[in-house]
């Protein structure tokens, strides 16, 4: 079993030892430079523990690591019936907002995600260790899973602080510090904190779930990196094609295989690349602040603005890979693997051949985005892999060609390409039935059931919540309802005709810095009478990775994000705000458009396709539950009568969604 702390031991053998004794094995297990600060922080805490726990009985744990997360707790303390979360700030004689979240965030993790954590009480505590003393309520937050508001201590009161816990939780059965110790960690990481921890060094398997439900996310890396290596030794040209469920893990999948194949020594590259902008944009700060905060060089700082240049080689958009192979056409990339995030949406011939004639000044270009992504790696002399990640029903613009194009450009003009796909490829939803058919001929193709995810991560407390939604939109009411009551209880979803409501119903539910904010239609144009203008636009790089006090954030629930903004990432809790433009009928949504001063019926097909799509995106971008709102309308105002927003409000209750 990998040892996730710095330095364990029973209490008894902690309370014999010698703080120079702890200090040295805490230091010896330590893999950053030993800083004066942190040697003087622990000697605190090693001397006020000593004192605190003298004839007490349990496990202590010091530095215990968090992968998901990417920290260390300082302590954690195991007595009774309690897990201490113990987060000591030394010095400090104020309790912040922000330290109050860290310890927070420390205590859910393992209740959400540490096996053995999940039954018993969890009592995250603050030490300020120069604060005034003063009186803590000890209370149990409302989602009644036995974990307790943080609790803010100074040195002296730690001692009370801890009698105090043990007495509210004096009912349950005593912790056995040794299965505590073997329970499996499962963590379910957001994309943002998988993309920092593999980039830290991490393994998939270290930060994600390993459950026989979700064994599969592994299964899927391997065969991914069996093809890498077969392809490489074999000196040919591979191409897979990986499939999954909404927040299955296409994407840490992709993340996982640009890390692990990266190897500069040997002129090995890979590079994770999307034309997904938000995400792109998102990830790349995300691990350029990470990189920032966690490097550790003697005598020096790492400034973000070459944390950033180096986060750019792992992580690019298509299109600035795709200008670069445009400005040498003969020379192949530096890159041998290249995997291309939400591949579907990849543009059609008419939509790249409009673009490059537009911005480009190329008037003959006769490439679709997959035809020509594909010549890049075919350039090299010996091998490449290609990895296409595809989300099924998410094309959600115009021009986004879907796999089909990718299938045809290999049919027509790549031959000699070994192509290995998903054995769901051909469901309904990724649209590439027919396309291959047409190359089911070719004795290079190869189908792969490890090369689908079938369960949900997104969501740790409900697996099958893209499952629901998809038969809400299918207008599946019997099998909507099965499916609600089997989640109601894990995975809240509540509506109502009320913003100001649903604006409380957030903030009530999420704990320490779990993320929430509202999501709305990139054609929810009707909804400014309740402050959501949809065309002012949203920053997704402050939105999604700013702090609660930060008014760009997504916390203040001003700024909105439509589906363009949050496809491929997610909050623990939202507000999705329903407009009038995608209206319930018995007879099948009503598509609508607002243009100048009134709604317009939306004919087209392709874009009925892409709206639906877009509110798949919005209701199925929350972790641990949503809340959606349908305004009630007003009947002095034609564009926002309420008999546009009356049936789809009916339509969701009927299948059961609470009403607050």
């Amino acid at each position: 079993m990998m040892k996730r702390d710095f330095y364990s031991a029973q209490i008894s053998e902690f309370l014999s030892s010698t703080s120079d004794e702890i200090l040295g094995k805490l230091a010896a297990n330590n893999p950053f430079t030993l800083e004066t600060t942190q040697k003087r922080a622990w000697l605190q805490e090693i001397s006020t523990l000593k004192n605190v726990l003298a004839r007490r009985e349990g496990f202590i744990s010091f530095e215990y690591s968090i992968p998901r997360m990417g920290k260390r707790i300082d302590v954690v303390l195991i007595t009774g019936p309690v897990i201490f979360v113990l987060e000591f700030k030394v010095d400090e004689k104020q309790f912040s907002s922000a330290a109050l979240d860290q310890v927070w965030d420390y205590a859910l993790d393992l209740k959400n995600f540490h096996e053995t954590s999940n039954e018993p009480f969890v009592a995250p505590v603050l030490i300020a260790t120069e604060a005034a003393s003063f009186d803590c309520k000890i209370s149990l937050t409302q989602s009644h899973d036995k974990l307790l508001y943080p609790i803010c201590s100074n040195v002296v009161s730690l001692a009370s602080v801890i009698d105090r816990v043990l007495l509210f939780a004096k009912n349950d059965p005593e912790i056995d510090p040794f299965k505590w110790q073997e329970g499996r960690y499962r963590p379910t990481p957001t994309i943002v904190e998988a993309a920092q921890a593999l980039y830290g060094g991490h393994t998939v398997d270290e930060i994600s779930r390993n459950d026989a439900t979700a064994i599969n996310l592994t299964a899927t890396s391997e065969i991914i990196s069996k093809i890498i290596h077969t392809s490489r030794e074999g000196q040919f040209k591979s191409i897979c094609f990986v499939t999954g469920v909404p927040g299955a893990g296409k994407t840490l999948v992709g993340l996982n295989i640009a890390t692990r194949h990266r190897d500069q020594d040997d002129s090995f590259y890979s590079v994770f690349l999307s034309g997904n902008g938000p995400l792109v944009a998102v990830l790349r700060e995300a691990l350029a602040r990470d990189h920032v905060l966690n490097e550790r060089i003697p005598g020096a700082r790492l400034k973000l603005g070459e944390a950033r240049r180096k986060v750019k080689a792992f992580i690019q958009n298509v299109h600035e890979f795709r200008d670069e192979c445009l400005r040498d056409p003969s020379r192949p990339p530096i890159e041998h693997v290249a995997i291309f995030d939400e591949a579907q949406r990849a543009w059609n011939l008419d939509q790249t051949a409009s673009f490059m004639r537009q911005k480009k000044g190329i008037s003959d270009f006769e490439h679709s985005e997959p035809k020509f992504l594909i010549s890049c790696l075919d350039r090299h002399p010996d091998w490449a892999v290609v990895v296409c990640l595809v989300g099924g029903g998410q094309e959600i613009n115009k021009g986004e060609a879907g796999i089909s194009e990718w299938i045809g450009s290999l049919e027509q003009y790549f031959p000699e390409w070994r192509i290995y796909v998903s054995s769901r490829l051909t469901d309904g939803d990724y649209a590439a039935g027919p396309a291959l058919e047409k190359i089911k001929s070719r004795g290079n193709i190869t189908t792969d059931d490890a090369l689908h995810l079938s369960v949900s991560m997104r969501s740790f407390r409900a697996e099958n919540v893209s499952e629901l939604i998809r038969q809400v939109l299918d207008l599946e009411l019997a099998s909507s309802q099965d499916i609600l009551n089997k989640l109601r209880e894990k995975y809240p979803i509540v509506i109502t005709r009320d913003l100001a409501k649903a604006k409380r119903w957030l903030r009530d539910q999420a704990r320490g810095s779990e993320r929430y904010g509202i999501l709305v239609s990139s054609q929810a144009e009707r909804l400014r009478p309740h402050a959501i203008y949809v065309k002012s636009p949203v920053d997704p790089v402050h939105w999604f990775l700013d702090a609660k006090d930060d008014v760009r954030s997504s916390y203040y629930l001003e700024d909105v994000a439509t589906e363009f903004h949050v496809q491929g990432l997610e909050l623990d809790w939202a507000c999705v705000t329903w407009d009038a433009d995608f209206r319930y009928a018995r007879a099948g949504w009503e598509h609508w458009s607002f243009v100048g001063s009134r709604w317009n019926a939306i004919r087209k097909a392709e874009r009925k396709s892409y709206q639906k799509n877009g509110y798949r995106v919005l209701l199925t971008r929350a972790r641990q539950g949503m809340v959606v709102v349908i305004p009630s309308g007003d009947s002095d105002d034609p564009t926002r009568k309420p008999e546009y927003y009356d049936s789809t409000f009916a339509y969701l209750k009927d299948i059961g969604f609470q009403i607050i």
